[in-house]
């Protein structure tokens, strides 16, 4: 069960998200180029070329025609992924931290820092079907927060819209209204990370303050507690197992040794119901920024500070008695 070791950046990874199907994988990072690879083999199949600064996040549509990044360098961009054409560029002024895909992929959602004198927002843009009626014109802009939004995502048929952020809050927005219709403050300190499964009904966050949380979509109530002693940057839920994969570590600076284990630097499996860690696996030299399970949950892909991404197979059940039994 060797990973796939793929070296395609050089500076360190922020966010892997696969395609619908699997067969993709979308890389981000902060050298610029996000990047597509083959899931089955690694094998690098492209960059996506255009942005300026750190590319932190991406979305992909629902039929892997369209990418949508968000980037330091102020803009948010669509491209052709079979091409790598850029077929519009949104530029609002400052940094884009996160983007989203709504559930039709008529709208997408992009997120701006709190820049210079300028206040974060959500903005909300209509996605043309013709790329050449594609316009920045925002459809509507959310507003009344202080702090950076890193994680959105539409929820309940595009009717609200919920966001995790640098101030350990998640909100759900309500679209119609433009107005906060919930919030709670789950966490102590910044919020890196949200997943949410597959049949809407529940999310994970994972935070600096080193627990991760599973939240009910429609109450933000708090569900289970996962404790780790390092902060947590990533975490994904497993679609088939009771499995929370979480990924994180001490930042490289503080650590005083090359071990990976002494920065808890491993992706680590939690029980999803009792809250008990039931393995790792080891690999990055450097915190795990990022991670995506294949939807049909039988491998996982982990991204470092090391500018590694890691594609993981998962031994299969029949393989793993054959093994304990031989």
């Amino acid at each position: 069960m060797r990973p796939y070791l793929l070296k395609g950046h050089e500076r360190p990874l922020t966010q892997l998200r696969y395609n619908r199907e699997g067969d993709l994988l979308f890389s981000c990072a902060r050298d610029h180029n996000p990047t597509l690879w083959f899931s089955e083999n690694g094998q690098r199949l492209g960059t996506y070329v255009g942005h300026n600064g750190s590319v932190n996040t991406c979305d992909v549509s629902m039929d892997s025609t369209r990418l949508l990044t968000g980037s330091s360098d102020s803009t948010a961009r669509l491209w052709e992924v079979e091409t790598g054409k850029c077929l519009h560029s949104f530029n609002y002024g400052a940094p884009c931290r996160a983007v989203s895909f709504s559930i039709d992929e008529q709208l997408a959602c992009l997120t701006t820092d709190p820049f210079m004198a300028q206040q974060p927002a959500i903005n909300i843009v209509r996605i043309a079907q013709d790329p050449a009626d594609q316009s920045s014109e925002i459809a509507q802009q959310l507003t009344g927060f202080s702090k950076r939004i890193t994680r959105v995502a539409f929820t309940d048929h595009n009717a609200v819209l919920i966001t995790a952020g640098e101030d350990g809050y998640v909100r759900r927005w309500d679209l119609e209204t433009g107005k906060i219709k919930q919030e709670e403050k789950l966490h102590e300190k910044e919020i890196r990370d949200m997943n949410i499964y597959k049949d809407g009904t529940h999310l994970a966050t994972a935070s600096v303050d080193k627990t991760v949380k599973l939240i009910d979509m429609q109450t933000l109530e708090v569900l289970k507690v996962y404790q780790t002693d390092r902060p947590a940057n990533a975490v994904a839920l497993s679609p088939i197992f009771d499995q929370v994969l979480i990924g994180g570590g001490q930042d490289a600076a503080d650590v005083t040794t090359t071990s990976d284990r002494a920065g808890g630097f491993q992706s680590r499996f939690f029980h999803k119901i009792f809250m008990e860690e039931i393995g790792s696996v080891r690999g990055h030299f450097g915190p795990v920024n990022a991670i995506a399970i294949h939807p049909d949950g039988r491998s996982f892909a982990t991204g470092g500070e090391d500018g590694y991404v890691r594609i993981n197979p998962m031994q299969e059940e029949k393989d793993y008695l054959a093994a304990s039994t031989a």
